[in-house]
């Protein structure tokens, strides 16, 4: 992934639902000017949610999603609606379309109640308007008439997308109001046996890519070579940001009148609520045997001898408690709605997570009564430098 490359989290999610053969798959191809989806008039074509990143004027870089029909029918598809309700949980806006000739029906509803359960913008797209006999009806409030066949208001709906999600944006920052132009951040970077060959992972990228839109610089170095970096600086640096995996190696190397803290901390911040994270790193103190600990990712990948989430976390966690532990791993998509046997939750970072789904997972765990903490945090609190990696919030008045 090149630095100008847009990450899936960071893109738009655009999701459209609505039952089989209303014309989602027509509707999303003709929208994006691409044939993404398989359209056919069987019924139940589209089998599993697909999903494509793209630019899409004028809303930039986006993620398009074509579900299954909400209405689906047997075993095979109730498998189906559930993972369209899945969606649900990244999704930053919903499109529901609808047949204009039949109008909404039950599972329509049903669907709607849901967007506004979960606080969603959504749309409703009458599509096949050209095969109603009568005058097109007036569209209500986010309401919509088009045909996809006949291409007719496609760049309407885009427009009104776009004006359904400018106010539900992202607006928290990474590491930009942490900063000034002309600063100096040093940013720590292992190069180990987890690292990707010849990349930086996704938090590194868009951390850098914060700084220099800033206009500070970013000098980044390994931690073996830290303490050099720091003596051939002509002036201190503002900030040193550092993999959590390095936390204590690192806090020894910087000068205690530095600002450090971690990657992990900048997305604790960006991507959930920190201070409900903070307060999740104090439930490890009160862990004892036999408690139950859930450590969620929120991606897949292949898993090292070494691993972080897996090896590296359960034997820091079992060192700073002395208690023995039982533990049970979730990755990806993967995350309980019923979590009242855990004690504590211990989350990544959430790069590879939108915003919505990193909030719901908090929001899952707080309706549970469970306290939850994501990786950097909980390291920081190990080591005995959760405070310091804080500092850099609180001068900003942030925390």
């Amino acid at each position: 992934m090149g630095l100008n490359d847009t990450a899936s989290a960071e893109r738009l999610h655009i999701a459209f639902f609505g039952r089989r053969n209303a014309g989602k798959s027509s509707l999303v191809n003709a929208i994006t000017g691409q044939e993404l989806a398989v359209v056919s008039n069987v019924a139940g074509t589209t089998t599993d949610p697909v999903k494509k990143a793209m630019e899409l004027l004028p809303l930039g870089p986006v993620v398009i999603i074509d579900t299954p029909g909400i209405d689906d029918e047997g075993e095979l598809g109730e498998l189906r609606i559930k993972k369209t309700k899945l969606i649900l949980n990244s999704a930053d806006i919903a499109v529901l379309v609808v047949d204009a000739e039949k109008g909404l029906n039950e599972s329509d509803t049903e669907l709607l109640n849901v967007f506004k359960q979960k606080n969603m913008p959504y749309i409703v797209a009458y599509n096949k308007a050209d095969l109603l006999t009568e005058n097109t009806p007036e569209a209500k409030e986010n309401e919509i008439f088009v045909s996809a066949v006949q291409k007719t208001n496609i760049y309407e709906i885009k427009e009104l997308i776009a004006h359904c999600v400018k106010n539900t944006q992202n607006s928290k920052k990474l590491v930009s109001d942490l900063i000034n132009e002309n600063d100096t951040v040093v940013l720590v970077v292992p190069i180990d046996e987890s690292a990707p060959k010849g990349r930086l992972i996704l938090p590194q990228q868009q951390t850098i890519r914060d700084i220099l839109e800033t206009g500070a610089a970013a000098v980044v170095c390994r931690d073996t070579e830290l303490k050099a970096t720091l003596e051939s600086l002509s002036k201190k640096p503002s900030l040193v940001i550092t993999d959590s995996q390095a936390f204590g190696r690192v806090s020894e190397t910087v000068p205690k009148d530095v600002l450090l803290t971690s990657f992990s901390i900048l997305f604790a911040r960006y991507k959930g609520e920190l201070k409900e994270l903070v307060k999740g790193a104090n439930a490890l103190k009160k862990l004892k045997d036999g408690d139950k600990v859930l450590i969620s990712e929120g991606c897949t990948h292949h898993r090292q001898c070494n691993d972080i989430g897996t090896v590296k976390i359960p034997r820091w966690i079992e060192e700073y408690t002395g208690a023995k532990l039982e533990y049970s791993f979730t990755s990806g998509g993967e995350f309980p709605e019923n979590l009242g046997e855990y004690s504590l939750i211990v989350h990544c970072g959430g790069c590879m997570l939108t915003p919505r789904e990193m909030h719901r997972r908090m929001e899952v765990a707080k309706d549970n009564s469970v306290p939850i903490v994501n990786y950097g945090v909980a390291i920081a609190q190990m080591h005995g430098i959760l405070d310091r990696s804080l500092e850099v919030f609180k001068d900003k008045n942030i925390l």
